[in-house]
């Protein structure tokens, strides 16, 4: 049976994040991203990693240019080597630090960044949106 306390206490005790994911897709509604959500902050699964096009840009910029390879949307090939960077730098706590890493990229945040850290973000941006008018033009 799905659903209801005892089937979330059975996916807290798993041990695998991708199994809990799979679990809890099953729901009506809960793709890839919600599913990692929950069990990140839940359901203790401290190595899921919650993939948008925002945490796909800081696996582009900090651990792999071409981890995106030109693709148009986060397909679950791409959703799997963006959570597999993070799980390889990171290890066990991946989740968490893909947590700190997307809020240092929230605006209300820069004001206690580090100014190098600033910089290579900014340039970064800057590089992406070259890339973005280029393929425009072509």
């Amino acid at each position: 049976k799905r659903g209801g306390e005892d089937h979330l206490m059975k996916l807290r005790s798993m041990q695998d994040s991708q199994a809990v994911q799979d679990e809890l897709v099953k729901f009506s509604g809960i793709g890839r991203k919600v599913a990692d959500c929950v069990a990140l902050f839940s359901l203790d699964q401290d190595d899921a990693i919650p993939v948008d096009v925002h945490v796909q840009h800081i696996a582009s910029r900090d651990y792999d240019p071409t981890v995106f390879d030109g693709a148009k949307s986060i397909t679950p090939t791409i959703y799997k080597r963006v959570g597999d960077l993070f799980r390889d730098r990171f290890q066990t706590y991946a989740g968490w630090a893909h947590s700190l890493l997307f809020v240092a990229e929230l605006p209300s945040f820069r004001a206690v960044l580090p100014p190098d850290l600033l910089n290579e973000m900014d340039e970064w941006r800057e590089y992406e949106k070259q890339k973005k008018a280029e393929a425009k033009k072509s």
